[in-house]
């Protein structure tokens, strides 16, 4: 047939669930559609957004789409938390097989499409600014990265209303992933969605380790570049090493299922277990390329809101890149059940066990950069301290898993769902709030309103511990994950009690909204004048909000650790701003359409393979094929900006300093620098 598989059956008639929000989804994302048009706003947004190359832009992209992916995933743990408390001896509101692809889609969007997104978005906007470079070293390759992973996220809200998501959970373990378990297109969905977002992560991690290896300010050294670099560098390390195992392990996968391979198969020589050694070794590191640059982002927010350098900068890289390496090392601890041996559970346990170490120095770093700092509790720094305990909590839960007999007593259970959480939400979630707040002005020129940002932050800790201490409890008491109904009394109460936290959650994610609505209504009183609206440490601050397309009229030369901090200090002793600089024009990359049309036709590609709509599947590759040819073969494309431009540009941020330095400069500095002098 020409549609493949592809019939009316495929829309979810008698599904009501899935139908309406699949519908409301598609309704308000035609309506934004329609809006902007009607509104003549679409050349702008095709022009200085869809098509851009600057970092900046595409890291808030990227937030973006993982702030919306963040909200579907939220939503589908609503329905889990309230189908379990409406599921004490009787069937709820989900049948199974609707439960099934609802928590393997929760999964699935969280760590793929929220957190990831998030934690590039973030790199992508402060790494190059850090660095005092003017963008990534492969502007059109990063673009065309964030497009193949917002071509993932659509297919996965696709799966709502044209057929199913996967019901294999959030890694498709065979046999219940293979096709004689799983026969219909939920699977196919989940493998490429993933496999398309995993190329655009892949070069991601290309694009970033060579920029921070081969593009940084003149005189930054290795040892000068803010903690946020090294952290985001580990990370990017980690996903090229990382990223091809998970690509090769889903490439089989799909082999089995189309071609009739037998790589994961009972059957025919095929092992099962060989696919959860390979998900794992991809999987464990993963924690670490999300958790990683947080821990880079709670150092920056730590340090500037207690007006110290930070503590132990040189033990932070080390740590840094132990943690790198070591990831590597512990994978198996994530089925210690699976009957490898007491020896080799016992090296995986005790290597669990020794990453931690790296986790506690940076711990204590933090807590010692704190003390003797006059800490100023903004919503950054709250985050960065609801982090420091929250995530510790969970830290001592890991090292408890670590221990293989008890690992086998709370494998499965809700123990396991609490501590997976305790990290993952404390150490990424928390860190992009923090991220997010605290860049935010340097990103559209004012900052979110503090008031709302601190009711949104202790709803939110307030929501998590209401909501997963109870898992802890429920884990101990023997509840194993992933049940869509139960009959033991003795649950019941702890249920409940977990989703009262997800209501409390509700209205933390209101305090969110409400926030940024605030904000922008009274961006006139928020307004960010100075390009330094915290008393920064690093480069970013030295920009104007939001930066100019080149970011830096003239790139910064290093001198040390805090070269900002350095040049600042230098202003207020002196009293007046470095001598103006000789302004140079400026050579940039010129806007690309090469990501969005290539995404496009990958779109069209992964739909039609999911269908078996091999025609459109030749059509979508050869599409996305002449998209590279034309992109390899084209004429070398940049634009000039005149040296008059640059000079113009920053004859405003200078007048504006200027200002700053004769009105507030040493008042600022002098509250700010207090017990600031010790080094690190």
């Amino acid at each position: 047939m020409w549609l493949g598989k592809l019939t009316l059956d495929a829309i979810p008639f008698d599904q009501p669930i899935p139908l309406v929000a699949g519908g409301i989804m598609f309704l308000v994302l035609f309506a934004v559609i329609g809006w902007i048009v009607w509104r003549g706003h679409l050349p702008y947004l095709w022009r200085e957004w869809i098509t851009s190359v600057d970092h900046k832009r595409i890291g808030v992209m990227y937030i973006i789409l993982g702030l919306v992916m963040l909200f579907r995933g939220f939503v589908d743990a609503v329905m889990m938390r309230s189908q379990q408390a409406l599921a004490f001896r009787a069937p709820g509101y989900l049948p199974p097989q609707h439960y099934d692809q609802v928590f393997s889609a929760h999964g699935t969007i969280m760590i793929f499409f929220a957190a990831m997104p998030l934690m590039i978005g973030l790199m992508n906007f402060a790494v190059p600014l850090q660095l005092g470079a003017r963008d990534v070293a492969f502007p059109t390759l990063n673009s065309t990265s964030f497009w193949l992973t917002a071509t993932g996220a659509l297919l996965v809200n696709l799966s709502l209303v044209i057929g199913e998501f996967s019901r294999a959970m959030w890694l498709p373990y065979p046999p219940l992933s293979e096709l004689r378990y799983s026969p219909g297109v939920g699977v196919d969905y989940y493998l490429w969605a993933l496999q398309i977002s995993g190329v655009g992560t892949l070069m991601t991690g290309i694009n970033f380790v060579t920029t921070i290896l081969k593009i940084r300010a003149p005189g930054m050294s290795y040892l000068r570049m803010p903690i946020f670099c090294w952290t985001a560098l580990a990370a990017n390390l980690l996903i090229v090493a990382a990223f091809p195992v998970l690509t090769a392990t889903l490439a089989m996968l799909l082999l089995d299922r189309y071609v009739g391979f037998h790589f994961f198969t009972n059957s025919a020589g095929g092992n099962m277990m060989m696919f959860v050694n390979l998900i794992w070794a991809w999987g464990h590191p993963e924690v670490y390329i999300l958790v990683l640059p947080a821990f880079g982002i709670f150092s920056e927010v730590i340090s500037t809101f207690s007006g110290k350098p930070l503590f132990g900068y040189r033990s932070m890289v080390a740590a840094t890149m132990f943690i790198c390496l070591i990831s590597f090392t512990v994978w198996l601890h994530h089925f210690f059940t699976m009957g490898a041996g007491g020896d080799v559970n016992a090296v995986f346990g005790i290597a669990t066990a020794i990453i931690a170490v790296g986790t506690g120095v940076k711990i204590y770093n933090w807590m010692f950069t704190m003390y003797g700092g006059r800490i100023r509790f903004t919503t950054p720094m709250l985050w960065a301290l609801g982090f420091v305990v929250t995530f510790t909590i969970g830290g001592m839960t890991g090292v408890l898993l670590s221990v293989p007999p008890a690992d086998f007593q709370l494998h499965n259970s809700l123990f396991l769902v609490a501590h997976f959480h305790n990290v993952i939400i404390s150490g990424i979630l928390f860190g992009a709030f923090a991220g997010i707040t605290y860049w935010f002005p340097k990103a559209f020129g004012f900052r979110l309103h503090e008031g709302w940002g601190k009711a949104a932050f202790v709803l939110t800790v307030t929501a998590f511990y209401m909501t997963f201490i109870p898992l802890y409890a429920l884990g101990l008491l023997g509840m194993t994950r992933r049940l869509q109904t139960y009959d033991v009394a003795g649950w019941r109460p702890w249920v409940l009690a977990a989703g009262v936290g997800m209501i409390v959650f509700c209205f933390a994610l209101a305090c969110q909204v409400i926030q940024l609505f605030v904000s922008i209504r009274r961006r006139a009183t928020l307004r960010d004048l100075t390009g330094d609206p915290w008393n920064g440490r690093s480069l970013e601050w030295a920009t104007s909000s939001p930066p100019p397309a080149f970011n830096f009229a003239v790139l910064p030369d290093v001198r040390g650790e805090e070269p900002y901090w350095q040049i600042k200090r230098r202003a207020i002793e002196t009293q007046q701003l470095a001598a103006e600089p000789d302004y140079k024009p400026i050579e940039m990359p010129k806007n690309s359409p090469t990501g969005f049309v290539a995404a496009f036709f990958c779109t069209v590609t992964g739909f039609a393979l999911i269908w078996h709509i091999w025609w459109m599947a030749g059509l979508g590759i050869g599409g996305a094929y002449a998209v590279f040819v034309w992109f390899a073969w084209r004429d070398h494309e940049d634009y000039v900006i005149p040296a008059e431009e640059v000079a113009r540009a920053d004859r405003v941020r200078r007048d504006v300093r200027a200002r700053w330095l004769a009105q507030d400069a040493r008042e600022a500095w002098l509250e700010a620098h207090a017990h600031s002098s010790g080094s690190a």
